[in-house]
C-alpha cells in the first residue's frame, strides 16, 4: 500500500492518505518557530497498519524542514519521539 501525508494549511493538521481517501489527521498550531502538536487520530477500520507512525513521521519531517521547534503535546507524538530519539 502506498501512504501519503499531506499538510492541510487551512484546517491546520497534517493528514495522511491513501489514493484520495483520509485515513488519519494529526492537529496542530504554529506560533512563530514553533508547532505545537496537538492530537493524532487514525480511523478505527485502518487501524494496526502503521499509519500513526507514518502520518507522525511526514509531519515531524515537515516541520523539520521548516526549521520549526516541535512542541509535542500530543502523547502519541511524545512517545513517538522518544522511541525514535536518534532521528528526531
Amino acid at each position: 500500500m502506498s501512504y501519503e501525508v499531506r499538510d492541510n494549511r487551512a484546517l491546520q493538521r497534517y493528514e495522511i492518505f491513501e489514493g484520495g481517501t483520509v485515513l488519519g489527521f494529526s492537529t496542530y498550531k504554529i506560533d512563530g518557530d514553533q508547532i505545537s502538536m496537538l492530537h493524532t487520530e487514525i480511523d478505527k477500520s485502518h487501524g494496526g497498519k502503521g499509519l500513526g507512525s507514518i502520518l507522525v513521521r511526514g509531519a515531524l519531517d515537515d516541520a523539520r524542514g521548516r526549521n520549526l521547534a516541535v512542541l509535542p503535546f500530543c502523547r502519541y507524538v511524545r512517545a513517538f519521539i522518544a522511541k525514535n530519539r536518534e532521528e528526531y
